[in-house]
């Protein structure tokens, strides 16, 4: 997954643990909506062109900080490179704890 597979609606959700226990780490939740590989880019611009004009408008915005959410208009490569960013993150956390898939 990578820049411009995405189209964009990143919500961000209040901070808390691990931070809370790990210095330098912050988790959020973060809801995003994707796109299947290979489609269109004229497709993901449009979508995402209404998706941002949707989170631009002042009730929905209201709406989204009334449920504790951050909304957050971005371009598909922007999400992109969050997603990336954050698989990385934890990634690493989950290396330094030897997590293992039981």
């Amino acid at each position: 997954m990578g820049p411009g597979r995405f189209n964009t609606i990143l919500v961000r959700e209040p901070a808390g643990y691990p931070g809370d226990f790990v210095p330098g780490y912050e988790a959020e939740g973060c809801s995003g909506m994707g796109a299947p590989r290979n489609t269109p880019m004229q497709i993901i611009d449009t979508l995402n062109k209404e998706i941002n004009a949707g989170l631009a408008d002042p009730k929905m915005k209201e709406r989204l900080v009334d449920l504790g959410s951050t909304p957050l208009a971005q371009s598909p490569g922007d999400f992109g490179k969050l997603f990336a960013d954050e698989i990385n993150k934890w990634a690493k956390v989950i290396q330094f704890a030897n997590i293992k898939v039981e």
